[in-house]
């Protein structure tokens, strides 16, 4: 995507006053969540210390942390942007997480017991508030605090957190889809069904499940990446 044409935050988005570092963190990754902010976009210091009244130290100490998670990048001579992913960058990453979500699903002891049922059941019907009511942070919190917790299961610290740390990494390519009501369906039906299967023996059919889940994200973002890159040749 040529430079020139990429956009900057723009500071006339709602104000915060007097913001601490993990609240500017949370509204940063709020912003890219409801898609305020878009891939390739720069988030400018002196722009967010006028949005957010938060100082120079809080701002760049925030941009820190969502470096650290992948959700943005930081640039020689250029700043920190939303980070941007090529197709084959997709391809590599959505590789990956279908590899260790299904080798970690593979590694359960089923049926899980009850309590594991109790809890994750509870989760998913907080899930179902959020979706209900169209609020879309709770939404990503909720569907995030699911597969951790489904993951947990594994019983390989070291696998859960290479999930996870790829669940952040694909931030900006996991969240696209969720403000589209009949694919936020559809993972509300999966979620039921990954239950439902936690209560078997069937790894395997479990393991598809939980790959299948995560690709419509991933053709979601290609699919506005290719719309985005035609848009910019023309």
């Amino acid at each position: 995507m040529p430079q020139a044409q990429r956009r900057t935050i723009d500071p006339s988005l709602d104000s915060v006053q007097a913001i601490g570092e993990a609240e500017l963190v949370m509204q940063l990754e709020e912003d890219i969540l409801f898609l305020r902010v878009k891939p390739g976009e720069r988030l400018v210091e002196d722009l967010l210390m006028q949005r957010f009244g938060a100082t120079r130290h809080c701002v760049r100490q925030a941009l820190n942390r969502l470096e650290r998670t992948g959700i943005v990048t930081r640039e020689p001579n250029k700043g920190v942007r939303v980070r941007s992913f090529s197709q084959e960058e997709v391809n590599q990453i959505y590789e990956v997480r279908e590899f260790l979500q299904r080798q970690a699903v593979l590694m359960f002891k089923l049926p899980a017991p009850p309590e594991f049922i109790d809890e994750l059941n509870a989760i998913h019907q907080t899930y179902l508030v959020h979706v209900k009511n169209a609020y879309l942070r709770g939404v990503h919190e909720l569907n995030d605090q699911f597969h951790s917790k489904i993951f947990s299961l594994c019983g390989n610290s070291y696998l859960e957190r290479s999930i996870q740390d790829y669940m952040n990494l694909s931030y900006a390519i996991r969240t696209n889809s969720l403000a589209v009501p009949d694919k936020l369906q559809i993972s509300v039906a999966q979620h039921a069904l990954m239950i439902e299967l936690l209560k078997g023996r069937d790894n395997w059919t479990l393991a598809q499940l939980c790959v299948d889940h995560i690709l419509p994200s991933k053709y979601e973002y290609l699919a506005q990446r290719k719309a985005s890159d035609a848009a910019d040749e023309a």
